[in-house]
């Protein structure tokens, strides 16, 4: 199961929102000024988000 865990202390959310721009299945979405996870199920574990993320605020594990 994936498990997508994002750490909003660094998380700029809508200031940033570059992880939500990125996914390509749309799993993480802005909701109001937080980025949140929709269908994790979805998750092709491309970790476009990771990469793209400045804050290093997200992480991607696969168990």
């Amino acid at each position: 199961m994936v498990r997508i865990i994002i750490d909003y202390d660094k998380c700029d959310g809508e200031k940033c929102e570059e992880c939500a721009d990125v996914c390509p299945m749309e799993v993480l979405i802005l909701d109001g000024d937080k980025i949140v996870i929709q269908n994790i199920d979805e998750c092709s574990l491309c970790e476009s988000c990771v990469d793209v993320c400045p804050n290093e605020a997200l992480k991607i594990e696969d168990d």
